[in-house]
């Protein structure tokens, strides 16, 4: 019997609760193309409501007296358990992140030990952050004191993708909440069953009602009522370029402040002096892991000329032995793409490749052994101009394309020749040389003889067009916080500004 996903509903301040209108959205396994049954779809008066309890839990710790975000102080706790729990329960997760968009079975228990590992970093932070409070600042005047009190910005709006659905929620509800904010999680459409699944964890840990709110439904119907609501103080998105412009629309009305994660057309530079299958290892993880949907993957290859030839030869036999699969399947390296409309808009990319004249080296096509399913084999590009859309566009899809370059200089110039700039690598064994690039290159990340790696410590997030703010590290957290001042009069002299007036 095909594994189905659990019949959750909305969940809104520590209950699940039906949509208004009662409307589902059917989940569709990527491998199988069946239903395997739905997640609720959330409407703006369902945002309303939730914008209402959320405010309600934030609020209700100031009337109290207790100061924003008093709830802070006992997230280490809650964040801890939620971490024991995912750990715990990790297989489970995994299965149903693979059933639901397409991830390699491996690769999501992997995300699920990142999700785990994530909430437990954050917990760590806002013990330091409680430590830090109050600390003096330095003043040219003695008759001053001052502090800067951090606190959390209010009531925030998660709105994150399909491509990592647990482990891209997690990157914000977790420093979210350390930093003592009510959030509403809206995740993607295309997968949000283990987004779902995490509310049934917050309920078992005893997460406060109303701290954490996670609504499913469409983009149009849930995430733009949230986006332009007044009451909601801030919105973090990772996602495409275009809706993250109506995003920051949407909040400019309101003067509310976002941090935006948006696509990329990374480059990865190859230059003459590297180990060969070293190097093809690399460039294949960088562009096809989780199926080529990383909005940071290397997808542009920039290869040196001397070795092009022998390079693309040793990098076909290492895509060529990539294992596709059912994503269940043991050993599976490379699954379906998300979703029908996504794997058409790839085929499309490709076709349209071909007729600008570029070549199909590797790919392009459903693998012959998969009749059923959203498989398409790892693609590589070569022939290509910088005027192709292959080059300039966004694939999100497991699609290299290829040019060739002579020098240092060139090589530059073809990686910065994007509107993107999120990720970035380059290998070479000359490291005065990747230092030099690193500095050069206009991405707000570059990998060093490797591509792709990911931690929670180390900021995450790009420039130009991929949007800005970071996700991840100390930075993450800064997110989610607003800084106020504190200065206070100690002198027992008066001020003597203006002349005392006369005594009685």
């Amino acid at each position: 019997m095909a594994l189905q996903v659990p019949r959750r509903q909305l969940f809104i301040d520590g209950q699940w609760r039906e949509s208004l209108l009662k409307n589902r959205i059917p989940v569709i396994n990527p491998a199988t193309e069946q239903i395997i049954g739905d997640i609720p779809a959330a409407t703006s008066e369902d945002v309303e409501i939730a914008v209402c309890r959320c405010s309600e839990s934030f609020f209700k710790e100031q009337r109290q007296g207790l100061g924003f975000g008093f709830w802070r102080f006992p997230c280490q706790v809650f964040t801890r358990h939620r971490a024991a729990k995912i750990t715990e329960r990790k297989t489970e997760f995994a299965k149903l992140e693979t059933i639901d968009c397409g991830k390699p079975l491996d690769e999501a228990v992997w995300d699920m030990e990142d999700v785990a590992g994530c909430f437990e970093y954050y917990a760590d932070l806002a013990e330091g952050l409680d430590a830090k409070q109050k600390a003096p600042l330095s003043l040219p005047m003695e008759t001053f004191k001052s502090h800067v009190l951090k606190e959390p910005i209010g009531v925030v709006g998660l709105i994150t993708p399909w491509n990592y659905p647990l482990l891209m929620a997690v990157w914000k509800v977790a420093p979210a909440l350390a930093a003592g904010c009510a959030a509403i999680l809206k995740p993607s459409e295309l997968a949000s069953v283990t987004c779902l699944e995490l509310a049934e964890v917050c309920r078992e840990v005893g997460l406060p009602p109303g701290v954490l709110n996670i609504l499913t439904g469409l983009g149009h119907e849930a995430g733009a009522p949230l986006a332009s609501h007044p009451n909601v103080d801030k919105i973090a998105f990772t996602g495409s370029n275009a809706t993250g412009s109506k995003i920051m629309t949407a909040a400019a009305h309101v003067v509310k402040p976002v941090s935006l994660e948006l696509g990329g057309k990374s480059p990865i530079i190859v230059f003459e002096d590297v180990d060969l299958d070293k190097s093809a290892e690399w460039t294949a993880f960088g562009c096809f892991w989780t199926n080529g949907q990383i909005c940071s993957a290397t997808s542009r290859l920039i290869v040196h000329e001397n070795i092009a030839k022998q390079f693309l030869d040793r990098l076909v036999k290492w895509v060529k032995n990539i294992k596709i699969s059912d994503p269940l399947e043991e050993g599976c390296r490379l699954g379906p793409v998300v979703s029908a409309g996504q794997y058409e808009k790839i085929l499309k990319f490709i076709s349209t490749a071909k007729s600008e004249g570029a070549t199909i080296l590797t790919g392009g096509v459903r693998p012959k052994h998969l009749k059923k399913g959203y498989f398409v084999e790892p693609t590589i590009i070569t022939d290509v101009t910088t005027s192709m859309q292959i080059w300039r566009e966004e694939v999100f899809g497991p699609v290299l394309c290829v040019k060739t370059f002579r020098t240092e200089e060139e090589a530059l110039e073809l990686a910065n020749d994007t509107p993107y700039g999120l990720g970035s690598a380059v290998i070479s064994n000359d490291l005065e040389r990747c230092d030099r690039i690193s500095k050069a290159i206009q991405a707000g990340i570059v990998w060093i003889n490797c591509s792709q790696p990911c931690f929670c410590q180390a900021p995450w997030g790009g420039n130009k067009r991929s949007g800005f703010g970071r996700d991840l590290g100390e930075w993450g957290l800064d997110n989610y916080l607003t800084v106020k001042q504190v200065t206070r009069y100690v002198s027992d002299e008066p001020w003597g500004w203006y002349r005392p007036p006369s005594k009685l």
